[in-house]
Order: structure tokens, then C-alpha cells, then sequence
């Protein structure tokens, strides 16, 4: 039997002030990680993406670059609506996969053991057991405990013989139903449960965010992020000397379009490159005249706001600055309250230091400074 899967990417959480498909996790958005699990499953022959408008245009470049046929459809005012839609638009096909597009960790496994139950038993859903114990409080008052033996938490993907799914919503238009099993139930047909998990959740509330970056962060390589970053500044005549935010004492500063700080520059190029957002020419342009002497402790709060937007919190910085002259190491305790200050972490968790070349090169004879740094970020 062939399979054809219908990814639900129409939903808005108002919970969440945004369209929750397109946020992002980690490098990828809930929807390119719900359709790459769809698309990569040899077991799926197609795939129906149905969008909003808010969403048509994502969609669609997924469908446009899948290695399977894929088409886009638009949903309706109500889930089983937008169901419809996609089930009507299967090709082909004798079994439907109907899954949430806000479930974006959906794995294989799932998704075979729910075409293979469908493929013998007419449906497969996922589905985990109730673990918490029960209670039924109307008004917020207890009045009995639930025996919670046999109760489950319904999932997706949920599993069906295309035609009897499909019959099963036409008989039922205009009918409110909380999810697909219900109405294949209502039918008069058998559900079967397959195993779902925990970590297959779907995006509902602010908090499940974060939720989901830690799973995609311990499935991609762990819960930290490591960055590195380094800049460089020619030093003129008519500057000020700024690293870490401290005005130095000097006949010359380094030059550049905001205050040159290389240090704080390096340490934002490690922080946004521990969390993949870019580096800092993209966020703060030199073309730009906003930021033309602009301070750069003040950026790097912009940039820690960032971070703390993507999901990710500063463990700590450790940098090095390179320079001939003058002598750091009396402003350096400084230097790090400042960067820290900034990044609301303690000053034990920065880490700068100085050092020449030796009179080598460009920064050894005096025509320049560097700094380079590296940042650790986790969830």
C-alpha cells in the first residue's frame, strides 16, 4: 500500500502572538522540521502541505524543492476543514497520515508504526499513556479522582485508510470534532493506538518554545553552543581607545564606524556565531549611520537580547586582546565587569587578557589591534 501524508500548517496560536509554524528551532522552523520528517520517511510516496495565507508562501518552497511529489492546498476556517482539504487533494494513495505541523519532532518510528497498524487494522494514532493522577474538579472543586489505567494522550500522526478517513469527514461536514480518531470513531470504525512519545509535542504555549529547542538541542548534539569570533581595527590619530567599554589612555584610538571596540566586537561575533544568528555586520552594518559611533557595551546588550530570544542563555566569554601598546592589565577588571554587566552574567564568567606579538606584523609595529573570543551558550 502507498502512503501520502497531509502536514497541517494552517494553525495560529493565538497563546502565542504569532503564526507558530514559522518560529524558529535552533536554525530551522517548526514547519521545515515537521516536513523534513514527513519527506525523509520511505514510507510517505507524497505529501499535501496545507497552508494559510500567512503561511502559503513556506510551503510552498518546501514543496518546490522535496524529492517527492508535493503540493499545497489552502486549509479552512476549522482544523477537520483544513483536513478535508488535504485529504481530497491525496494522489494515488491508500493510506492518509495526518499530522500536526506543530509537532515537529515526529520521528520514523512513529510514522511506520502508525502506517503499518492503518494498513492492517484500518488506523494507527499516537497516543501515550496518562502518567499524572486525575481529577474531576468542575468549578475548580475535586469531587473524585479518575482511574487513569487506559487513558491516553492523543497524538499525531493519526493513521487511516484514506477512503474510509475520507468518507468518514464527508458524512461529517459541518460537525466540530477535537481530532481525527474521534471522527473515524464516530463513523463506526475501530481506532488503534501506536506508541507516540513524549518529546513528539505540539507547540501551544510561549513555554513550549523553549521546551522544543532543548529537545532539538539534545537530539542535534547536546544542550550547549559554542562560538568563536575575532576582529580587527586600524588604530589613527583623533581617537578614543575603547576596549570592553573603557575609555584607555593613548595618542591613538582604533578606527571604525561605531567606537571600534574590538574586544566587545569580538565577543559579540562569538555569541552569535555559538547561536548560528550571523555576525555582527549583519545585525549592526557600517553603511548604516544609526550605529556610526556607536557604543559597542550598548550592542552587545542588543546582542545578548538576541541570544535570550533564540532560546540560549551566556554560560561564559573568555577573549584575548592583541596589542604592542599601551599596557591593558589595569583596565582589564574593568573590562570585565562591563562585558558582564552587559550580558547579566557574573565577571567570573568572563574572561579577558592581553597580549603583543612581539613586535611582529602589523599590530607588533603599532598599526593596529585584534581581539579574539570565544562564548558558550546553553538552553
Amino acid at each position: 500500500m502507498s502512503a501520502g501524508a497531509i502536514l497541517l500548517a494552517a494553525g495560529r496560536s493565538e497563546r502565542m502572538g504569532d503564526n507558530k509554524m514559522l518560529f524558529d528551532i535552533l536554525g530551522r522552523t517548526v514547519l521545515e522540521r515537521s516536513f523534513e520528517a514527513l519527506s525523509s520517511c520511505p514510507e510517505i510516496d507524497e505529501i499535501v502541505l496545507v497552508a494559510s495565507e500567512e503561511t502559503l508562501s513556506a510551503c510552498e518552497s518546501l514543496a518546490a524543492r522535496s524529492d517527492k511529489p508535493a503540493r499545497v492546498v489552502l486549509g479552512g476556517a476549522r482544523r477537520q476543514d483544513s483536513v478535508l482539504n488535504g485529504l481530497r487533494a491525496i494522489r494515488n494513495c491508500d493510506i492518509a497520515v495526518i499530522h500536526d505541523g506543530a509537532r515537529p519532532f515526529v520521528t520514523w518510528e512513529m510514522l511506520v508504526d502508525s502506517i503499518r497498524s492503518a494498513e492492517k487494522h484500518g488506523s494507527g494514532v499516537a497516543a501515550v499513556p496518562v502518567t499524572d493522577t486525575v481529577k474531576y474538579a468542575p468549578g475548580g472543586v475535586v469531587q473524585r479522582t479518575i482511574d487513569r489505567t487506559d487513558l491516553y494522550r492523543m497524538q499525531t500522526p493519526q493513521t487511516f485508510r484514506l477512503q474510509e478517513i475520507l468518507a468518514a469527514y464527508e458524512a461529517h461536514i459541518g460537525e466540530d470534532v477535537t481530532d481525527d480518531a474521534a471522527l473515524f470513531s464516530a463513523a463506526g470504525h475501530e481506532v488503534r493506538l501506536i506508541a507516540g512519545s513524549e518529546e513528539n509535542i505540539k507547540l501551544t504555549l510561549p513555554e513550549d518554545l523553549q521546551r522544543a529547542r532543548a529537545i532539538a538541542a539534545g537530539r542535534e548534539g547536546g544542550r550547549t553552543r559554542v562560538g568563536c569570533g575575532e576582529d580587527y581595527h586600524i588604530l589613527s590619530e583623533g581617537r578614543r581607545l575603547v576596549l570592553g567599554g573603557v575609555d584607555i589612555p593613548f595618542e591613538k584610538g582604533l578606527l571604525g564606524h561605531s567606537d571600534a571596540d574590538v574586544l566587545t566586537h569580538a565577543v559579540m561575533d562569538a555569541l552569535l556565531g555559538a547561536a548560528a544568528l550571523g555576525d555582527i555586520g549583519a545585525h549592526f552594518p557600517d553603511t548604516d549611520e544609526a550605529y556610526a559611533g556607536a557604543n559597542s557595551i550598548e550592542l552587545l546588550k542588543r546582542v545578548r537580547a538576541l541570544i535570550e530570544q533564540a532560546g540560549f542563555r551566556v554560560c561564559n566569554v573568555d577573549a584575548t586582546i592583541l596589542a604592542q601598546r599601551p599596557k591593558l592589565s589595569p583596565h582589564i577588571r574593568r573590562m570585565r565587569e562591563n562585558i558582564a554587566a552587559a550580558l547579566r552574567i557574573p565577571p567570573a564568567s568572563v574572561g579577558v587578557k592581553a597580549t603583543t606579538t612581539e613586535g611582529m606584523g602589523e599590530i607588533g609595529r603599532g598599526e593596529g589591534m585584534a581581539a579574539r573570543a570565544v562564548a558558550l551558550l546553553s538552553l
